[in-house]
């Protein structure tokens, strides 16, 4: 098994089991020195989360561990888009309960501010952000993002579907 530290859409246990069927919740924890940035240049022309390494103690991405299959990593970096926008690195995180864990993560390499994340995106980080228990702090944080709304409208039914919401939602 892989600990896989997921920060943004793939919070969402149900989005992440999609792509990633062996992944099962080990913690939420916490990677202290990096800000979470929706600055990472999407294939689709949206942006993206990053864990933005600024070294300073007091920015922390909130998160979550998940174990996956090993045998599962090619396709988890495939859906991720590693060595086309995202690079996976270990970094250490520390969970609640006080344990430090090495995981693989994703950085983006890809980067451009002015882009906005589509709806559905922010909803899936959303939803993973509640899921989890997330600081209310953090999710207020993450609900304050400015969206776009995704001009492909059968994939924005698709993905609101992964959260029972129909297309119309905010």
């Amino acid at each position: 098994m892989v600990h896989y530290f997921a920060y943004g859409s793939n919070m969402s246990t149900p989005r992440l089991r999609r792509r990633i069927v062996s992944a099962s919740l080990v913690c939420v924890a916490r990677l202290p020195g990096y800000r979470l940035m929706f600055h990472k240049a999407g294939m689709d022309g949206s942006a993206k989360c990053d864990a933005w390494s600024t070294g300073h103690a007091g920015d922390v991405v909130q998160g979550v561990i998940f174990a996956i299959a090993h045998e599962q990593l090619r396709e988890l970096d495939r859906v991720e888009g590693e060595g086309r926008g995202y690079r996976r690195t270990e970094v250490e995180v520390f969970a609640r309960d006080g344990w430090v864990y090495r995981v693989a993560t994703y950085c983006a390499t890809r980067i451009d501010a002015a882009l906005k994340p589509f709806d559905w995106y922010r909803l899936h980080v959303l939803q993973g952000a509640r899921e989890h228990g997330l600081s209310d702090d953090y999710i207020r944080a993450i609900a304050r993002v400015c969206v776009r709304r995704d001009p492909d409208e059968r994939r924005r039914r698709r993905e609101m579907r992964i959260h029972g919401r129909r297309a119309e939602a905010p």
